[in-house]
């Protein structure tokens, strides 16, 4: 049984991503800083007929809590399949440019950022020893600087000091990262859900949780002959779902 940690995953688009990965099959690794209520949630989804699913502490701002959990894979399943970055904040509003204290970027940038580097990079060897190793980093359209800087796009006045620049990292970051991979077996991608409702935004937004979960696990259960280093956004209105960096 292949096996899949998601930070991040005990509610809104992680959560879905539980569920949807315990009906394909896979063992799930949700990914929480509260143990006990991340086995709450656990317990109500066993409850729903969802199998497969163990609660694991995880704080990507906590190595030892990154180690921690490598060593419950390590010892449960001897490798991990697929990891799934989903953690992040947005930091306070707004975020001008002038005036955001350099306190606040970082505490951002600690968890989309930094954070994400933690994780992988202590869990890089146990996705070495799968077969079909996947590494999905969860982004935002707002991380895309090519949009950024066109006045026609719908998202152009949305403009975050700590939060886009973290994203705009991260995306950096997973360039690197899957150019460093690409001889191996790995699929290494960020991936935007788009624009949706969730307790991230108090709910605004027009994309529900089941499509932004169903657009990240189609661009991560891809075949050994699909993409990697891609940027793929359920914002763009095109089949390929590929967006501009």
């Amino acid at each position: 049984m292949n096996s899949v940690l998601i930070t991040g995953a005990n509610r809104s688009i992680g959560l879905e991503l539980v569920k949807e990965f315990s009906k394909k099959g896979l063992f799930v690794y949700l990914g929480t800083r509260d143990l006990e209520k991340g086995k709450l949630v656990v317990k109500n989804l066993n409850e729903n007929g969802y199998e497969n699913i163990k609660a694991i502490t995880i704080d990507v701002t906590n190595p030892d809590t990154i180690v921690a959990a490598k060593n419950i894979v390590e010892r449960e399943q001897g490798k991990l399949d697929i990891l799934i970055n989903n953690a992040g904040i947005s930091g306070e509003m707004p975020q001008n440019a002038s005036n955001t204290s350099i306190a606040a970027i970082q505490n951002v940038f600690d968890t989309n950022f930094f954070g994400v580097i933690s994780v992988t990079q202590v869990f890089l060897e146990l996705l070495k020893k799968s077969d079909s190793p996947r590494i999905s980093n969860i982004t935002s359209g707002l991380g895309s600087l090519t949009l950024h800087s066109d006045p026609n796009w719908k998202y152009y006045n949305f403009k975050s000091a700590s939060y886009g620049t973290s994203k705009a990292a991260l995306n950096a970051y997973t360039i690197v990262l899957a150019y460093e991979l690409r001889d191996l077996l790995f699929k290494v991608n960020v991936i935007d859900p788009g624009y949706t409702a969730t307790d991230f935004n108090h709910h605004n937004g027009p994309g529900t949780i089941e499509s932004a979960a169903n657009f990240i696990i189609k661009h991560t259960l891809t075949d050994d002959s699909g993409p990697t280093g891609k940027f793929f956004s359920n914002d763009i209105e095109d089949e390929t779902g590929i967006s501009p960096w």
